[in-house]
């Protein structure tokens, strides 16, 4: 039995910046794809942001207000050309007085997903994303993708899999979720990585990563086993590497149409990805990334 569809389906932050657009185009395709309702949100400041926080003069205001409408009304255009063709999708905009972390983190609540751009515009009223991106990747209550307004400079990037870090811990074990079912929506294959990384272990003399490497591909195999039963349509390659995890799902990722990681990994010699790693991919993947968050 599948699991109800939350309330406000896929929430997109919006503030009429490139990334924003390319997040409410990602956003759109992807609630197509799920059959799920898309919500258009443009939150907004009314204060200075000084301590104590100086309110802003009402005509300011208004301004803001109007200015926030225009927004909401080009992402509904640019959501209604993305899933043009396809079946159409419940479609809802929200214009909300509040910051837009606080905001956006209070629908997450009752939402799939939280989607945002890479970063937004700095002028008054364009306060959305950049470190309201990190902001909603930390304490958002649902999984968030973030999405960068490049162009992918790849040949067939509708075809190119979707690549997801596993390290066996429950951030990591959502993430696979999340990975198989993008995979299984889109038709195209999954990588899936494992990076087995000690600095300290691996110069050691005499250490020897054979020894190891049996084991981890155990622990790998045993990871997707059930997922892969699951989805069976969704072929699976596996990558186990001995390197820093961030910088193999960084290479990786360039021939990837989505990255797939954990909000952070459990520490230990074969534990080591996400947490810094899921900062360090955000920072430097240029494809969709999206971060694993529990409900």
């Amino acid at each position: 039995m599948s699991a109800p569809v939350k309330r406000h389906g896929i929430v997109v932050g919006v503030d009429g910046s490139p990334a924003s657009s390319a997040a409410v185009c990602w956003a759109a395709r992807d609630a197509a794809m799920r059959n799920v309702p898309l919500t258009l949100v443009h939150a907004y400041n009314t204060y200075v942001p000084t301590f104590p926080q100086i309110p802003l003069p009402t005509g300011v205001a208004l301004y803001q207000e109007e200015d926030g409408r225009q927004v909401l009304e080009q992402a509904v255009k640019i959501a209604e050309e993305a899933v043009k063709g396809d079946p159409k999708i419940a479609m809802t905009r929200a214009l909300k007085c509040s910051p837009p972390v606080p905001t956006l983190v209070d629908l997450s609540e009752e939402a799939e997903m939280i989607v945002v751009g890479s970063n937004g515009r700095g002028a008054v009223g364009r306060v959305l994303l950049g470190s309201v991106s990190s902001g909603v990747v930390r304490h958002a209550k649902c999984p968030v993708a973030v999405i960068r307004d490049e162009d992918p400079l790849m040949p067939h990037p509708l075809q190119a899999p979707v690549l997801v870090g596993i390290d066996g811990s429950p951030a990591s074990e959502l993430a696979t979720a999340i990975a198989f079912d993008e995979a299984s929506r889109r038709g195209v294959e999954l990588k899936a990585l494992h990076a087995w990384s000690d600095a300290q272990v691996l110069e050691l003399p005499g250490f020897d990563w054979q020894l190891v490497q049996e084991e981890a591909e155990r622990s790998l195999a045993e990871s997707l086993a059930g997922w892969q039963e699951r989805y069976p349509d969704v072929t699976v390659h596996r990558l186990l590497v001995s390197d820093r995890p961030a910088r193999q799902l960084i290479q990786e990722s360039e021939s990837a149409q989505l990255v797939v990681v954990g909000s952070h990994g459990r520490g230990g010699i074969a534990r080591t990805l996400l947490g810094s790693v899921s900062n360090a991919v955000l920072h430097s993947v240029r494809m969709p990334v999206i971060v694993a968050r529990p409900s």
